[in-house]
C-alpha cells in the first residue's frame, strides 16, 4: 500500500519473476557470480604461482556461495556499504569475509577482485542480467502471444472482413491475414533480437590490462579475458574504456521498444475494431466496466497494454540514448540508470500479460463483420475499374468515381453499369460475381506463409 512505484505495489505479482534479475538483490548476485568466476579463472592460470589449483572441496564452497546467496546475505553487503559507500568494494570485502572461514583461501584473498575496476563486475553483471531477461522473461512471453496470435488468425483465415484506410470503407481482407501482418512483423523483431550480441569486457581501469601487465606480465591477459568472457556465454569486446561501451544495449533496448511499438500498434487496432463491433469480449463473471454504466464491456486489457508499453518504451529510448555516452573514459551517470532496467522491463512484462488475458477473451462478431460488407458494395469500384482497363474501356477510374464517390450503392447498380461496358460475357458474369465479402484477393494464402 505504501509502494511509490505502482511495480511494487498493484503489479507486483505480475512482476515477481523480475524480483530475482533485476533487484538490488539481483545485481549484487550477478556480481558475486562475476566476482567468484574471476576468482576460479585466475587459479586456472598456470603463470600466476601465488594461487594454486581448487580442490574439490574449495570449488564446491565458491560454487555454494552463489548458491546459497539470499536476500538476507544481500543486506550483509548493504550493511558493509553503509562504510564503504561503494557497492562493488562492499561485495568484495563480503567475499573475502566469507573465504575467511576456508583455511585454502587464505592465502589468496587478496586476489578477489584481482586487477578489476568496478565496471569490469558491472558490465559482465549487467550483459548476465540482459542476457537472462531476454532468454527467460522476454522471449517466452512474447513467443506465447505470438503462438495465441497465430490460433486466432488460423481461427479467423478465411473471415472476410472490411479493410478501412484513412478510417474509410476499404477493400477488404480477412481477420486472419489482419493478424498474419502483426505475427510476421513480431517474428522479424524477434529474431533480431536474438542476433544482438551481448558484450563485456574485464581489461582493468581503462581498458588496456595496465594493472595485470604489471603484475604478471607473462600471462596473456587479452586471450584470458576474451575465454572468461566467453566462457559466461557473452561475446568479448575488446575494445573499451574504463567502460563497455554499452553500444549493444542501445540496439537490446531499440529492438524491445520496436517490439513494444508493434504491440502497441496492434492494441490500438483491436480497441478501434472492438469500438466498430468488429470483435466482441467474453464476459467475466463479477467484473464491472463502468461504476455508473453497467452496460459497458471496456476493451481495459487493450488499453492497459498500450499505457504500459507506452511508460516501457519512454525508459527504453532514454536508455539507448543516453548508455553510450560517458565522458573521457568514464562517468558515473550510466550507473543510475543502468538500475531501472527491471523498470523498464516490467512495464513490459505487464503489457504482455494484458495482452494475453485481452486475446483469450476476444471473439469475432461475424454477423457485424458480413453486415458492413453488405453494406460496402462500393468497396468494388477498385476492381471493376482495374479490370476496364485491361479491356481498354475508356476514362474507367472516372466512370466509377461518378458512380461510387462518397456515395452508398447497391449490387444492382454495380451490375448495371458492367451489363453496359464492352467487355467480353465470361469477364462480365466474374466481376457480377464478386461481393464484397469474397473480393479478399490472395489474402489467405498470404495469410498461410505465416501461419
Amino acid at each position: 500500500m505504501l509502494s511509490i512505484s505502482p511495480l511494487d505495489g498493484r503489479y507486483q505479482a505480475q512482476c515477481a519473476d523480475l524480483n530475482n534479475l533485476c533487484s538490488e538483490y539481483g545485481l549484487m548476485r550477478y556480481r558475486l557470480i562475476i566476482e567468484v568466476k574471476w576468482l576460479q579463472h585466475l587459479a586456472t592460470l598456470s603463470a600466476i604461482k601465488e594461487i594454486p589449483a581448487f580442490s574439490n572441496n574449495a570449488q564446491d564452497y565458491l560454487e555454494k556461495l552463489i548458491d546459497n546467496f539470499t536476500p538476507q546475505e544481500a543486506a550483509q553487503i548493504k550493511a558493509l556499504e553503509k562504510t564503504t559507500n561503494h557497492d562493488v568494494k562492499a561485495l568484495e570485502y563480503y567475499i573475502k569475509n566469507k573465504l575467511s572461514d576456508m583455511p585454502e583461501f587464505s592465502a589468496i584473498k587478496e586476489f578477489v577482485h584481482f586487477a578489476c575496476t568496478s565496471e569490469d563486475i558491472n558490465n559482465l553483471a549487467y550483459a548476465l542480467m540482459l542476457k537472462d531477461l531476454r532468454n527467460d522473461i522476454i522471449t517466452p512471453l512474447l513467443t506465447k502471444l505470438i503462438k495465441q496470435l497465430q490460433q486466432f488468425a488460423k481461427d479467423n483465415i478465411h473471415t472476410s472482413m472490411l479493410s478501412h484506410t484513412h478510417g474509410q470503407a476499404a477493400s477488404p481482407t480477412t481477420v486472419g491475414k489482419e493478424f498474419a501482418n502483426v505475427i510476421a512483423r513480431l517474428q522479424r523483431q524477434l529474431q533480431q533480437f536474438h542476433a544482438i550480441p551481448i558484450l563485456g569486457k574485464i581489461n582493468g581501469a581503462v581498458g588496456n590490462f595496465n594493472a595485470h601487465v604489471i603484475a604478471y606480465p607473462e600471462v596473456d591477459w587479452e586471450q584470458s579475458a576474451q575465454a572468461f568472457v566467453e566462457g559466461l556465454g557473452l561475446t568479448y569486446n575488446p575494445f573499451t574504456t574504463q567502460i563497455e561501451p554499452h553500444d549493444f544495449m542501445a540496439e537490446y533496448f531499440h529492438c524491445c521498444q520496436r517490439i513494444n511499438t508493434i504491440f502497441i500498434d496492434f492494441s490500438r487496432d483491436i480497441w478501434g475494431y472492438i469500438a466498430l463491433g468488429y470483435f466482441q469480449q467474453k464476459m467475466v463473471v463479477g467484473e464491472i466496466g463502468s461504476s455508473t454504466m453497467p452496460h459497458k464491456v471496456n476493451p481495459i486489457d487493450f488499453e492497459n497494454a498500450e499505457g504500459n508499453l507506452g511508460i516501457a518504451n519512454a525508459l527504453l529510448q532514454h536508455f539507448a540514448e543516453k548508455l553510450p555516452i560517458s565522458r573521457w573514459q568514464r562517468d558515473l551517470s550510466d550507473s543510475t540508470v543502468l538500475r531501472n532496467i527491471g523498470v523498464a522491463c516490467g512495464y513490459m512484462v505487464i503489457a504482455f500479460k494484458s495482452l494475453e488475458k485481452g486475446l483469450n477473451k476476444l471473439a469475432v462478431n461475424q454477423s457485424k463483420l458480413a453486415e458492413d460488407l453488405e453494406n460496402n458494395w462500393e468497396v468494388l469500384a477498385e476492381a471493376i475499374q482495374t479490370v476496364m482497363r485491361r479491356y481498354g474501356v475508356a476514362n474507367p477510374y472516372e466512370k466509377l468515381k461518378e458512380l461510387t464517390r462518397g456515395k452508398k450503392i447497391q449490387a444492382r447498380d454495380l451490375h448495371q453499369l458492367i451489363d453496359s461496358l464492352a467487355i467480353p460475357a465470361e469477364i462480365k458474369q466474374q466481376l457480377k460475381a464478386l461481393t464484397p465479402a469474397n473480393y479478399i484477393g490472395l489474402a489467405e494464402k498470404i495469410s498461410q506463409q505465416i501461419l
